[in-house]
C-alpha cells in the first residue's frame, strides 16, 4: 500500500490515519501517519515485560531534524495543549507506504529525499528506526533525539522526576527508578551527546475526544548526531535487551518472516486478502509463566490496548491461524487455554497486571469447541483430540449441573441459561458502574446455538474416541436442544429469533420474560450449524440482518428501528460503553453474516462480494488491518481499538471457506461434466 501525498496533505487526514507493528510478545509500536502521537498508546517501544502483558511505553517517539545545503528541516510532528502543532514535518512528507507491514515515510527535503522506516525483532522488546538517504546533491547532517518515558500503557506521565542515564559505547542507557526495567538507545553509527531534558504538555487529541486524560511531558536523554552520505543508511535501536541483532540482518529476518506468511495465501487471493494475512500475525503472541519463561501461545484482543481474553482468542482462532496454514500456533493456543479451564470454564480475560485469570464469560468455553471443530477438520490431528477429550467432557459435565454465575442447562429444556444481577457474561458485555446496558441475563440466543453445536461435536468426538456412553448422552442432549431452540427462540410476529428467552428483561408473551430485540446474535443459529433451524427460518434471519442491520463494514448490534439505537459512538466512557452495543457496527460479525448467507441462498460469488466492503477500510483506518467497530450510521467513521483480532480472522476465515467452496463446486462440476 501506497499513499499519495494528496491522500495525507491535509494535516487532519495524516493525524487520523494510523500505523502498527508488533513484536509477537504482545509489545508493539505505532503511531500516525503525522508521526503526532493523538493516542496514549502511541509509541516506538511498548514493552511487553511478562508476555504478553506488563506493557510499559518507553519510547513515545523520536524528534528528527535533517540540515542540508544551509537549511534545517524539521520532521516531527507534535500537537501541545495551547493549541499549536509544532514542528509540522507532515508538510515535508512526499509518500507514505506499507512495505509488507512496515510503514516507511519518504520526506523532501529541498532536492534530498530521506526514507525512515519502522520494524521490531520478532521475539524481542526491540524497535528499530531506519533512515536512508535515497538522493542528495550532498551529505547531510541528522539529528536524533529521543522522547522517552516509564509507564503503563493505559496511564500518561508527567514531568519533574529524574531518569537515571547512564553512557554506553553509541548511545546510552535509561533507568527510570530502582527496579524499574532498564532500556538502551543505541545508533548503529554517529554520537550521542548527553543533554537531559523535559519537553512538557503534550496533547493527545483521541483521549481527550474520548473523555480522557490527554496531556503528557516527555524526556529527552540526549541526542544523536550523524552526517548521512547519499544512499546510506543509519538506525536507532530501543530495546529492553541485552544484545541486538544489526539492523540489516534484523529487517531482513523480518522481511522473510512476513513473506512467508504471505505465501499462506492463494496467488489468486485479492491483494486486501493478503495483506489481512500479515495482519492476523501480528495478534499471535507468545505467553510466559510467572516465572518469564516462554511457554504458550495466546492471542492479543486488540491493539492498542487489550490483552489476550478468552473470548476473542477462540473466535478469532479458525481465521488467524487455520486460514493462514498456522495449525501448529492454533494447536499451541488450544493447549494453552486448555490449561487453563477452572469449574468448566474458559478465562475471559488475563489482566494486564499479571493477577489471576477472570471467568466472568459464558461464552468463551463454547467458542473452543468450535475452534477445536475448525482446528480437527483442517488437521485430522487425532492426538490433541484424544488430549483435549478429558477436559471437554468434564466442561460439559460442569455447564450440566451448573457452574459460576448462574451457568446451567434447564433440564425442562436442555437449553443453556446463565447470568447474575449485575454481571455481563455474553460478548454484549458493556457495563457502566451498576448500570448494565444489555442485560442478556437468562437463555441468550447465541450461546444455546453454541451450546447446541458443542453437545453436537462432542457426540462426534466420542463415537471416534469409543466413548459410546459418552456419544448416546451428548446425542441425546443435543436432539433435545434442537427441538426446544426451534420451538422457543422463534418469534412468529416477527419472523426472526428472540435474542433471550426465560430472562428478568423483556416482555412478557405468553407467560414467558422474552427479548424481541433486533440484534445481530440470531445469526449464529444459521451460521453455526445447518440443523437448529428449518430451511424457511434460516432464510428469514438471514434477512431480517441483512435488511435492518448490515452495513458495508459489518452488522449492527441493534436495528435503527429500536428505540435505543445509538448512531455514534462518541463522547466519555459512560456514552461510549452505552453505544457499545446499541446499533454500533462490528466489523467481526460480516463473516458469519456471509457465511449465513450462503448458507440460505448458496451464492459464493454474492457472500464473497459481502466481505470486499472491507477492503477499502484497509486503508481507512490504521494501514492494513480492521478496526474493533464503526459508527452504527454512515458514514460508518472506524472507533475503538484500531487494529481487532477478531475482524481480521473472521473475515479470512469467512473468505477461505467460501473460496473453499467455491473451488470444491467447480472440481464437482468438472466431475460431473
Amino acid at each position: 500500500m501506497t499513499l499519495a501525498r494528496t491522500d495525507f496533505a491535509p494535516a487532519p487526514a495524516a493525524l487520523e490515519r494510523e500505523w502498527l507493528v508488533t513484536n509477537g510478545l504482545g509489545g508493539f509500536a505505532c503511531g500516525t501517519v503525522a508521526q503526532a502521537n493523538t493516542r496514549r498508546y502511541h509509541a516506538l517501544l511498548v514493552a511487553s515485560l511478562r508476555p504478553p502483558v506488563q506493557r510499559v511505553v518507553m519510547v513515545s517517539k523520536v524528534e528528527v531534524l535533517l540540515r542540508y545545503r544551509g537549511r534545517t528541516f524539521e520532521l516531527g510532528c507534535n500537537e501541545f495543549v495551547d493549541g499549536t502543532v509544532a514542528p509540522r514535518g507532515c508538510e515535508l512528507l512526499s509518500a507514505f507506504a506499507d512495505e509488507d507491514g512496515v510503514p516507511v515515510w519518504t520526506y523532501g527535503c529541498a532536492d534530498a529525499r530521506l526514507e525512515e522506516r519502522v520494524w521490531m525483532a520478532d521475539g524481542r522488546n526491540t524497535t528499530y528506526l531506519g533512515f536512508t538517504l535515497r538522493t542528495a546533491t550532498e551529505a547531510v547532517d541528522l539529528e536524533l533525539r529521543p522522547l522517552c518515558t516509564y509507564r503503563d500503557y493505559h496511564a500518561h506521565s508527567r514531568g519533574g522526576w529524574a531518569l537515571e542515564i547512564t553512557p554506553e559505547a553509541r548511545g546510552c542507557r535509561v533507568t527510570a527508578f530502582p527496579g524499574a526495567r532498564p532500556y538502551r538507545l543505541l545508533l548503529d553509527r554517529g554520537e550521542f551527546h548527553a543533554e537531559p531534558d523535559w519537553y512538557w504538555n503534550f496533547f493527545h487529541r483521541l483521549e481527550a475526544e474520548r473523555g480522557l486524560d490527554a496531556t503528557e511531558d516527555l524526556f529527552r536523554p540526549g541526542t544523536f548526531r550523524i552526517s548521512l552520505e547519499p544512499g546510506a543508511t543509519v538506525t536507532l535501536m530501543a530495546t529492553t535487551e541485552a544484545a541486538c541483532e544489526s539492523p540489516a540482518a534484523a529487517l531482513e529476518d523480518e522481511r522473510k518472516r512476513r513473506r512467508s506468511l504471505v505465501r499462506s495465501v492463494p496467488v489468486a487471493a485479492p491483494e486486501w486478502v493478503r495483506r489481512l494475512a500479515l495482519a492476523a500475525d501480528q495478534f499471535i503472541v507468545r505467553r510466559a509463566t510467572r516465572s518469564g519463561e516462554l511457554s504458550g501461545t495466546t492471542v492479543i484482543a486488540g491493539y492498542p490496548w487489550f490483552s489476550d481474553w478468552g473470548r476473542d482468542t477462540m473466535i478469532a482462532l479458525p481465521g488467524l491461524t487455520l486460514a493462514t496454514g498456522r495449525t501448529q500456533e492454533a494447536a499451541a493456543i488450544l493447549r494453552t487455554f486448555a490449561g487453563h479451564v477452572s469449574e468448566g470454564m474458559l478465562p475471559n480475560r488475563f489482566p494486564d497486571g499479571g493477577e489471576a485469570a477472570e471467568y466472568n464469560t459464558v461464552d468463551a468455553t463454547l467458542w473452543m469447541f468450535h475452534a477445536i471443530s475448525s482446528y480437527l477438520e483442517a488437521t485430522g490431528d487425532h492426538a490433541l483430540l484424544r488430549d483435549l477429550y478429558p477436559t471437554l467432557r468434564e466442561i460439559i459435565e460442569w455447564h450440566q449441573r451448573g457452574t459460576r454465575f448462574g451457568i446451567r442447562v434447564d433440564a425442562r429444556d436442555g437449553l443453556l441459561c446463565a447470568g447474575e444481577a449485575g454481571v455481563q457474561l455474553t460478548w454484549m458485555d458493556a457495563k457502566v458502574g451498576d448500570w448494565v446496558v444489555t442485560p442478556r441475563t437468562g437463555k441468550a440466543v447465541e450461546i444455546n446455538a453454541l451450546w447446541h453445536f458443542a453437545l453436537s461435536r462432542m457426540a462426534s468426538w466420542a463415537r471416534r474416541l469409543n466413548d459410546r456412553g459418552g456419544a448416546s448422552g451428548y446425542a441425546a442432549a443435543a436432539r433435545q436442544a434442537t427441538a426446544s431452540f426451534a420451538a422457543r427462540f422463534w418469534y412468529p410476529a416477527g419472523g426472526y429469533l428472540y435474542d433471550v428467552i426465560d430472562g428478568p428483561h423483556g416482555v412478557l408473551d405468553g407467560g414467558r420474560q422474552v427479548d424481541p430485540s433486533v440484534r445481530p446474535n440470531q445469526i449464529f443459529a444459521v451460521s453455526l450449524d445447518a440443523e437448529l433451524l428449518e430451511a424457511s427460518r434460516a432464510r428469514a434471519v438471514v434477512d431480517v440482518c441483512a435488511h435492518e442491520l448490515l452495513t458495508p463494514l459489518g452488522l449492527r448490534s441493534l436495528s435503527p428501528r429500536d428505540s435505543r439505537y445509538a448512531p455514534r459512538y462518541c463522547g466519555d466512557p459512560q456514552a461510549r460503553d452505552g453505544a457499545y452495543h446499541q446499533g454500533t457496527v462490528w466489523s467481526w460479525l460480516l463473516g458469519p453474516f456471509a457465511l449465513a448467507h450462503h448458507r440460505v441462498y448458496g451464492n459464493v460469488q454474492h457472500s464473497l462480494a459481502l466481505l470486499e466492503g472491507l477492503a477499502s477500510h484497509l486503508d481507512e483506518g490504521c494501514g492494513g488491518t480492521i478496526s474493533e467497530i464503526m459508527d452504527g450510521s454512515p458514514p460508518h467513521a472506524p472507533r475503538g481499538c484500531f487494529a481487532q483480532a477478531w475482524s481480521v480472522a473472521e473475515t479470512l476465515r469467512a473468505y477461505h471457506s467460501l473460496t473453499a467452496q467455491r473451488a470444491g463446486t467447480a472440481a464437482t462440476r468438472v466431475v460431473g461434466g
